[in-house]
């Protein structure tokens, strides 16, 4: 079921990681040392089944895993530099994404997909708080700080913490809304165009965005001063 669970309230939650930020992380265990999880040991059944009615290969499965292992944030930065360029596609790409996106040849994948705009008055910011949905056709692998259960419970509950340990202030006034993925539907942050981006290109624009800004946890920054 395909729910929003937008949270349009002014939550704050405070979780560690981030890339480029100094912010804490939460301890992850390697996956090595735990034992498999219900679903994994469902998940890893169900391929074991399709692979022996001959639905697909083992080899198949493989480069399929390794295809989605193998994706990065480009094409979700190449969406976000096409939207900050023509106001059109933007009205598109927040109105329809999948047909959008696929206007210039972009895959979001299987499941339904929502991208929501920052704009000065509201900043928005994904989590998945049952598990690790994601839109890995356009960010590539999720961040293990994503799939804590420490971001998963604390962003809904106080997000602006969560995003000023990501080095993200947020002004009182501004409105934070965070979005609740879910098996039925992924969603896409369009960050705001920094300041001083006047004349770039669209490619030059797309090398700005970083993953985490996809995802709404930091804003893109500007170009360094030369």
């Amino acid at each position: 079921m395909s729910h929003d669970h937008s949270h349009p309230h002014d939550h704050d939650h405070g979780h560690g990681h981030g890339h480029d930020h100094p912010h804490r992380h939460p301890n992850q265990p390697d996956l090595e040392d735990l034992p498999p999880t219900y679903y994994q040991a469902m998940a890893d059944a169900v391929a074991e089944l399709l692979i022996e009615k001959n639905v697909f290969s083992g080899g198949e499965l493989r480069e399929t895993i390794e295809y989605m292992q193998g994706r990065n944030p480009d094409l979700g930065a190449k969406l976000t530099a096409r939207a900050w360029t023509d106001p059109d596609f933007k009205k598109r790409l927040t109105t329809n994404a999948k047909e959008a996106a696929a206007e210039i040849g972009i895959d979001t994948g299987p499941a339904p997909l929502l991208v929501m705009e920052n704009t000065p008055d509201v900043h928005n910011v994904i989590v998945c708080t049952l598990c690790s949905c994601y839109p890995v056709f356009l960010l590539g692998k999720s961040p293990d700080w994503y799939k804590s259960r420490e971001y998963r419970s604390r962003m809904v509950r106080e997000p602006r913490a969560v995003l000023a340990e990501f080095g993200t202030e947020i002004a009182p006034g501004r409105e934070v809304r965070v979005h609740d993925s879910t098996a039925d539907m992924r969603y896409m942050i369009l960050p705001m165009r920094p300041d001083g981006t006047d004349g770039m290109t669209e490619e030059e624009l797309a090398a700005l965005v970083t993953r985490d800004s996809l995802i709404g946890v930091i804003e893109v920054a500007g170009p360094a001063a030369g």
